[in-house]
């Protein structure tokens, strides 16, 4: 189910300098976030579907997490929102916030 998580970092004046992560790092670093919070709470073949799309542009990050795991013994739309903000923690970890 759809989940969707927004913020913006302290690196919006920071962008087109060399301090910081990449922009590259930043959507790596969520993506794998989003996806670890999914795979400890279900097992992967109780997941039909995950798609995890991250944008960082202008020091906005945006997370959409889409999970469908109609088997799953835990509710798919907490886990989404939860992977959803464990992606902006992790980003927001990168930038030390």
């Amino acid at each position: 189910m759809p989940a969707d998580d927004s913020a913006s970092s302290d690196a919006d004046a920071d962008a087109g300098s060399d301090e910081g992560p990449s922009d590259e790092t930043v959507v790596q670093t969520a993506a794998e976030a989003a996806e670890n919070v999914v795979f400890s709470r279900f097992d992967r073949s109780s997941v039909d579907d995950l798609d995890v799309t991250v944008t960082f542009e202008d020091g906005i990050l945006e997370v959409d997490v889409y999970l469908n795991a109609p088997d799953a013994s835990g509710d798919p739309d907490r886990v989404a929102d939860d992977a959803a903000l464990a992606a902006r923690g992790a980003v927001d970890d990168l930038f030390g916030a």
